[in-house]
């Protein structure tokens, strides 16, 4: 019974012993810094910069040839950069006192260490090409899902069938099994079949965040000197909008995307252009039309 009820506080015991110790050893490995300079917790600056000269005369490789002198030397100069330093003295001093809280210690040991030696440019870099990684692969994942629902439909199947029968001339038997696509075929003919889902993409490199990062300069340049000739075509000069910005101002005014209007076929566009809805009441109207319509077929 004894052994039974002491295996648990044996294995608590190991489990604190083995997280508490990194906490303390990131500083100065297994040793203790104030230790390795010979002096107290209690020493001030001067006394731990006389120390640490006195040692390096004495243990520097060009004063004492010994491998293990030049081990000791390494260390008392690591305990030397920690200590004479507020921030990070302090930081160790915490430790020591409070070894159980082992994640807050080592957090702060190395944001102290190596945050000021990173650059925020380079972190900045490192991010985007991380979030543009992620970013690709989502986008390639949803895209290559979607096309093999798709390519399940039959709607898919049949337009296949049909291409393969314009490029084949053959003629497709009413009977069961009567014909059969060529596989090596159906794969050349899939890939001349474009795909365009909504909201599942073909993934493009000009879409990640990194890149579009990099253009950002171009991107706003380019948007200023639209705004600029916008304003100095249409408000200065009076001038009647363009078909293609008529459509961006009809696109705008009901809310649509490109690819929703590219949708659209050329007669339904020149209608809702000739409306006018970029102005207020006309868009009103045109709404209210709408939903009378859609009463009425209800």
């Amino acid at each position: 019974m004894a052994t039974t009820s002491f295996r648990p506080y044996a294995v608590v015991s190991l489990l604190i012993i083995f997280f508490i110790q990194p906490s303390i050893s990131i500083y100065c490995d297994e040793d203790d810094c104030y230790d390795l300079l010979g002096v107290s917790q209690n020493a001030n600056s001067s006394e731990i910069k006389r120390a640490y000269y006195k040692l390096s005369l004495k243990h520097h490789p060009d004063k004492n040839p010994d491998p293990e002198s030049k081990k000791l030397f390494v260390k008392i100069a690591n305990a030397y950069e920690i200590l004479k330093d507020e921030v990070t003295r302090g930081q160790y001093d915490y430790a020591i006192e409070h070894p159980e809280e082992v994640f807050y210690n080592t957090a702060r040991y190395y944001h102290a260490y190596y945050g000021h030696k990173t650059d925020p440019r380079a972190v900045l870099v490192g991010l985007l090409l991380v979030l543009s990684g992620i970013q690709y692969l989502n986008q390639w994942t949803r895209y290559h899902q979607a096309i093999d629902m798709v390519k399940r439909t039959p709607a898919y199947k049949n337009k296949l069938k049909a291409l393969e029968l314009e490029r084949t001339g053959a003629i497709s038997s009413k009977k069961k099994g009567g014909y059969k696509i060529d596989k090596k075929m159906q794969e050349d003919i899939s890939k001349e079949l474009e795909l365009q889902i909504k909201g599942a993409e073909k993934p493009s490199v000009w879409g990640l965040l990194g890149v579009r990062f990099i253009l950002l300069p171009y991107t706003l340049g380019k948007l200023l000197l639209w705004r600029g000739c916008w304003y100095w075509r249409y408000k200065i000069n009076k001038t009647s909008y363009s078909l293609e910005d008529a459509s961006y101002l009809t696109r705008r005014a009901l809310g649509a995307s490109r690819d929703s209007w590219e949708y659209l076929d050329e007669s339904t566009k020149k209608d809702l252009i000739d409306r006018r809805l970029w102005v207020k009441s006309n868009l009103e109207n045109y709404l209210l039309e709408m939903r009378k319509e859609s009463k009425r077929r209800r």
